[in-house]
């Protein structure tokens, strides 16, 4: 029996995780929400989610504090954090920042992600976190520390995903983005900068 015969078996593969690949996606990229897909609201609750400062809802699920901690230029940091990050109708914007650490993003459930990115030397790219795979969405994407980053959900109620940080995460890495200076250091994208940042 193959490893998928017997996942299938074991019920490992759940409802959501198959339509999330199937059924469940709609035209337009978004979750169709059927009887096994939380709600915002659950997910809030049940993922122990509180408001974060660049935008979005989060909870801290591990800190390696049981390995030593390692040594940057910032100070000690552990070796690895990880959050789950949501991004919500009603607070749809992961506004512009940036992060000296290394970061791994991994889709989860809802509707699709979308990020931009604008690296030090002054190049745009951009993302889509999702389940449709043919239409080019990923299921991880890494951002490499010094890389400015924004966020944004562009339809649908929520989207939700993880981060993995490493070294691990400390507001004191985290640069938040200020309209002025970013249109200063990268007037090409200013579009973009307009419509991810607060002011």
């Amino acid at each position: 029996m193959s490893i998928w015969l017997k996942m299938l078996a074991a019920g490992c593969l759940c409802a959501a995780g198959a339509g999330a690949l199937g059924e469940g996606t709609m035209s337009d990229g978004t979750m169709n929400n059927g009887p096994n897909m939380p709600d915002r609201e659950t997910i809030i609750r049940e993922l122990q989610l509180e408001g974060h400062v660049e935008g979005g809802y989060f909870s801290r699920t591990f800190q390696a504090d049981h390995r030593p901690q390692i040594d940057t230029e910032a100070g000690e940091r552990y070796t690895l954090t990880s959050i789950y990050y949501l991004l919500t109708e009603d607070s749809p914007i992961g506004h512009w920042h940036r992060n000296r650490s290394d970061i791994i993003h991994y889709w989860h459930l809802g509707a699709p992600v979308h990020y931009y990115m604008i690296h030090p030397d002054g190049r745009l790219e951009t993302a889509v976190l999702g389940p449709d795979l043919a239409a080019g969405q990923r299921l991880q994407l890494v951002v490499r520390g010094g890389i400015w980053k924004a966020s944004h959900l562009p339809e649908g109620d929520y989207g939700l995903i993880s981060e993995a940080v490493s070294p691990g995460f400390d507001y004191a890495d985290m640069t938040l983005g200020e309209r002025d200076e970013l249109l200063q250091s990268f007037p090409r994208h200013a579009e973009v900068i307009r419509a991810y940042t607060r002011h």
